[in-house]
């Protein structure tokens, strides 16, 4: 950098105070404000957050370490094994109470199952906390010898590092390689359907640990009054962390247990600055934002500066000012820079001090491949029930022929899936369902059909081809084969193809039972988290209990692996799917005109039946469908769309007051009924669209970011992409109303604009882009090019957060194909608005 910008940046450090590795003395904590124990670079959490009931384990409760910007610990709690897993049991949450001035918080907690509650105390203690175990009555008799408080620790952050137990140096190996007991009980979340049961022994043991000695940005010291003992969790699932444990004594009350936590402190250190921004880039018309992410304790304010990148590397800066102050948000301060004005396309970097950022363009094509990924690679991955090729790769074979059984009724699924009381089908529970085993697409990093994400993509693809016109062709999709080539034309539009395999899902649901049904899952936890190729997760065979297990006769198996439909009737479930139907067979005809008779006429028959008696209302989890009026108004507009008939036009108009009370989530369409609607139904929407519209610049006003930003156990790149969404439609149906330019801070977002990092949420879609990721090749470490992941995890309260150092947080790092639709029509959309500039 020049020499007086170094000079300030090094002035700057000065005035920090001297780096982390130049300070010996380690800093107090103190319980501050919000609730957490605070020092130099660390934070001790203590229950800020809890599971919000999606699965027991989400690894984001119980005492939590953030140590130089990583949280590298977690779930410190009291569990019932050594490397607990997913579906484990997990005490709830009574209370919890906060005392600054003394610098207490004690959770009070319980396990129903047992009658049992604890307190876990943390009480600061000069660099240190003390977490006291507090029993009003001893450990029940059933849980001794299991219940122990464990504290977990990110494998990945002790990756390459050293500890030592009682002064007796250890590593922690890269890979599990732990010794195991055999054990007469099978852990249910080892992976293994099959087989004795086998838990991990001890790494090491002793009453005080030092975690990575030799590095200060890892050094955590643990010390006891019990012995505590380390393990791999990863020996069981390869989600599992390192875990120190000590068991609870029996016959005790009181203080039965007390570990003091000493995470290494850093006097001066300050997190690097993040300069927030779009790593896909800019059109020139597009508005451009540049957010620096400064540490709160970081006072330094430097230029920020444009530079524009000449062929042969040399930099002209194109701006350098002073960012603007933004102020706080979460746990960071921010200064911005607006550079809209700058149109010239080029490549260009941002640079802050000696932060600069990678290579992004400005160019009127930006947006116009930048779909591409998602359409080449990430859907066909996702295609269930066909082999998938891609040059040299086979990403997986033809899965699951063997679909499905009928799931046993009164049935709750690890899942979110529930079966009712009775099967609302002709089959009996576990009766093979014939008819099931073609089209849909994975709903996410693992291999279910949920029915509510297939009709969702069905309906976006549609949406997309119908107004962008997207004829882009290099798959070839064989439906009678059941194969699919990644890279090789076939002469049909892609996203036509895709539109046909959720379709063909769709109707085979109402060919072989009738009506929609929630899905079809594993029906077990070895299945589930089965990782790699989806077709060796069933023998392909349809299960016949006249066999034994293993047995095979006459194209049919006497192994019980066949996936599980879950067929409980709603009507939710039902209207989603006519609309998706009726998009379908729009964008089908003249390409697939056989298919796309079948899909309207099935929209109109089950519209028709919907109409004759009272709604079906079971729900249960995120399976059975939305909202009943918001999926029927779907419905009508996508039939009216399709048919022109006055019946639906009729059925939007009486079901509008309904929708209109939730519009945003219904706004898009509420907008494609426009123009098959009467004039006083367009005057109707303009109230709600200028609520809309001040809801928007309040959102854009609450954060750097000017987008929805979420808080909840999954991350929010599909609220993100939503909001720009509504807003590309209302500006389109209402522009003296609604501006463009959420649309572009939604792209900006999900490419790289966001709070914690500069990251693209699309995996090969802008210069640095989600490269570990929760797809079903998650345990490679890897990615599918063109998914798209939920982002920005808002650890409570304060901590912006997405891994790309594990790929096993789901709510931050799934893939989910509903957002893989999102993007493509998002980018889309930006492309169009870019066009009419």
């Amino acid at each position: 950098m020049p020499g007086k910008s170094r000079l300030l940046f090094c002035l700057g450090l000065l005035a920090a105070g001297a780096p982390a590795w130049a300070q010996n003395a380690p800093d107090a904590l103190t319980l501050g404000g919000k609730g957490y124990y605070e020092a130099a670079g660390v934070n001790v959490l203590a229950f800020s957050n809890w599971y919000d009931g999606l699965f027991a384990d989400s690894k984001i409760s119980g005492i939590e370490i953030i140590q130089q910007g990583l949280r590298n610990a977690t779930n410190g709690d009291v569990r019932l094994s050594a490397t607990p897993g997913q579906w484990d049991p997990i005490g709830a949450m009574v209370t919890r109470k906060v005392d600054r001035a003394a610098g207490v918080i004690e959770t009070r907690l319980r396990y129903a199952d047992y009658d049992w509650a604890y307190t876990i105390r943390a009480q600061q203690q000069g660099d240190g906390v003390v977490v006291s175990i507090l029993l009003d009555r001893p450990v029940p008799d059933a849980l001794v010898g299991k219940a122990g408080f464990n504290l977990e620790f990110l494998p990945s952050a002790y990756f390459h590092h050293a500890f030592m137990a009682d002064g007796v140096a250890g590593s922690f190996p890269l890979h599990p390689v732990g010794a195991m007991v055999r054990t007469d009980q099978r852990n249910a979340a080892s992976g293994r359907s099959e087989g004795p049961g086998a838990e991990p022994l001890p790494m090491a043991g002793g009453h005080d640990f030092v975690l990575a000695p030799e590095d200060p940005a890892r050094r955590v010291r643990i010390t006891g009054d019990a012995p505590i003992m380390l393990y791999d969790g990863r020996n069981q699932a390869q989600n599992g962390w390192f875990v120190l444990r000590s068991l609870l004594p029996a016959g005790k009350s009181g203080a039965v247990l007390t570990w003091t936590i000493r995470p290494q402190t850093s006097p001066g250190w300050l997190r690097r600055p993040v300069i927030a921004h779009s790593q896909l880039g800019y059109a020139p018309a597009a508005s451009k934002l540049a957010t620096v992410e400064l540490d709160a304790n970081d006072k330094r304010r430097l230029p920020l500066r444009l530079l524009r990148i000449g062929a042969d590397g040399a930099p002209t800066t194109v701006r350098s000012e002073q960012p603007r102050e933004w102020g706080d948000y979460l746990r960071y301060h921010y200064l911005q820079m607006d550079f809209s004005d700058v149109k010239q396309p080029g490549l260009y970097q941002l640079e802050y001090g000696d932060v600069r950022t990678a290579p992004f363009r400005i160019a009127d094509d930006v947006y116009a491949d930048a779909w591409h990924a998602t359409n080449d690679v990430y859907f066909p991955v996702a295609m269930d029930h066909v082999s998938v090729n891609e040059a040299y790769r086979v990403w997986h074979g033809d899965s699951h022929r063997d679909d499905a059984r009928q799931a046993p009724v009164n049935h709750e699924h690890i899942d979110l899936y529930r079966q009712g009381p009775t099967t609302d089908t002709p089959f009996q529970p576990g009766q093979p369902i014939p008819g099931l085993n073609v089209g849909g697409w994975f709903d996410a990093g693992d291999f279910d059909i949920r029915t509510q994400s297939q009709y969702q993509v069905v309906r976006s693809l549609a949406a997309a081809r119908e107004r962008f016109g997207l004829d882009r062709d290099t798959v070839s999709v064989d439906e009678t084969r059941r194969h699919v080539e990644i890279h090789v034309p076939d002469g049909m539009p892609d996203v036509v193809q895709q539109v046909a395999h959720g379709t063909l899902q769709l109707l085979a649901q109402f060919d072989a039972v009738g009506h929609a049904i929630h899905g079809i899952v594993e029906p077990d936890v070895a299945q589930y988290t089965h990782l790699g190729d989806a077709v060796n997760k069933t023998d392909g065979l349809p299960y016949d209990p006249a066999l034994k297990p293993g047995e095979i006769r006459d194209g049919r198996s006497g192994t019980p692996d066949d996936r599980w439909a879950f067929t409980s009737k709603v009507s939710a479930l039902n209207y989603g799917s006519i609309a998706a139907l009726a998009a379908a067979g729009r964008v089908l005809k003249g390409q697939d005109d056989a298919l796309s008779a079948k899909a309207l006429a099935t929209a109109q028959r089950v519209w028709q039946e919907e109409q004759s008696h009272a709604p079906d209302l079971f729900s249960h989890g995120n399976t059975t469908g939305g909202p009943l009026d918001w999926e029927k108004f779907a419905a009508a507009v996508e039939l009216l769309k399709t048919t022109r008939a006055k019946a639906y036009a009729d059925a939007v108009m009486e079901l509008w007051p309904k929708v209109a009370k939730a519009f945003s989530p219904n706004a898009q369409t509420a907008v494609a009924a426009l123009p098959y609607m009467p004039a006083a139904y367009r005057r109707a929407m303009i109230p709600a669209v200028r609520q809309w519209k001040e809801e928007s610049d309040r959102i854009a006003r609450a954060n750097p970011f000017g987008v929805p930003i979420t808080t909840g156990g999954w991350a929010g790149s599909s609220t993100v992409m939503a909001y720009a969404l509504v807003a590309d439609a209302l500006h389109g149906a209402f522009p003296e109303i609604v501006g463009r330019d959420a649309v572009w801070r939604g792209v900006a977002f999900i490419t790289g604009h966001h709070p914690g990092s500069d990251i693209s949420f699309v995996s090969g879609v802008g210069t640095v882009s989600k490269e570990v990721a929760y797809g079903n090749n998650r345990a490679d470490f890897s990615y599918i090019a063109g998914g798209v992941v939920p982002g920005v995890l808002i650890i409570k309260p304060d901590f912006p957060e997405n891994h790309e150092d594990w790929p096993f947080f789901w709510g931050e790092n799934e893939y989910v194909v509903p957002e893989g639709a999102a993007w493509i029509e998002l980018v889309n959309a930006a492309d169009r608005l870019r066009a009419k500039e």
